[in-house]
């Protein structure tokens, strides 16, 4: 499903080349079948009459019979060439940042603006860049201070290493976060380094006068910064005081936040 929406805009050129009408006129589930089946075809490998056959069976569950033919000789179509050679084709005749958004699968101004960025002089590396925003993100996980080291949560994990710009971070090589015990009871979290950056530079941040006892999150919602700052903040005698406007987002904080103080044994 991640790669059908992350590839979307050229899995949808693709499907444009082999539907005799606008794809905007199919039913939108049809539509995601599709998307669904080509991917499968076009970027998994998987073998075209395994990737058409499952592509049909899921269009009869969720659509019913009528969709069923479409769908097979849709597909059926993608299945006849390959990724490499649907792009040479859908792109001849593109001006180069066409070309780029057809074949990285991104909006047009999303290049132009990219392209922008980097300026005139590192404009050649424009096609990389396209190419890793394409990447899963790595799995990043938060050591909470107080409550577990980076290296017992890095010997926890399988495949793990530390992050490359917090040093509380460790990077996932695979598996699924919530089967660390460590995760299950909040000594550590799935946090991105960035995310972590931002609450060490706040509780890093000099006083101006004053006591260092009382610090303020005003939009912690969904509590992960709102987590680690508390956790900084017990380290030194601090409170933190987490306030989210929005009463979804409030209850991820407070249970965030319950977690971490029940560890501690103290009051949420």
């Amino acid at each position: 499903v991640m790669g059908s929406l992350r590839q979307r805009g050229t899995l949808d050129a693709v499907l444009g080349a082999c539907v005799d009408r606008p794809l905007a006129k199919l039913d939108p589930r049809v539509l995601d079948v599709l998307r669904l089946g080509a991917y499968q075809l076009l970027y998994l490998g998987t073998p075209a009459h395994a990737g058409v056959a499952s592509s049909v069976d899921l269009a009869g569950e969720v659509c019913g019979p009528r969709p069923r033919g479409l769908v097979n000789a849709v597909l059926r179509k993608v299945s006849r060439r390959g990724l490499g050679d649907w792009l040479d084709d859908l792109a001849a005749g593109h001006d180069p940042m066409a070309e780029l958004a057809l074949r990285t699968s991104h909006p047009r101004w999303i290049v132009a603006a990219l392209r922008d960025a980097l300026g005139p002089g590192a404009v050649g590396e424009l096609p990389d860049l396209l190419a890793v925003d394409n990447e899963p993100p790595a799995v990043t996980l938060v050591a909470r201070p107080g409550r577990i080291t980076v290296d017992d949560l890095a010997a926890e994990a399988s495949s793990a290493g530390p992050g490359r710009w917090s040093p509380l971070a460790v990077r996932l090589g695979g598996g699924r976060p919530g089967d660390l015990a460590a995760v299950r009871d909040q000594r550590a979290g799935v946090q991105d380094e960035g995310s972590q950056l931002m609450a060490l530079a706040l509780a890093d941040a000099p006083l101006d006068g004053g006591p260092d006892s009382r610090w303020l999150d005003l939009c912690a919602g969904p509590g992960g910064k709102a987590a680690l700052l508390a956790a900084l903040a017990a380290q030194r005698g601090a409170e933190l005081l987490a306030v989210e406007p929005r009463a979804a987002r409030a209850r991820l904080v407070a249970r965030a936040l319950e977690l971490l103080a029940a560890t501690d044994g103290g009051d949420a």
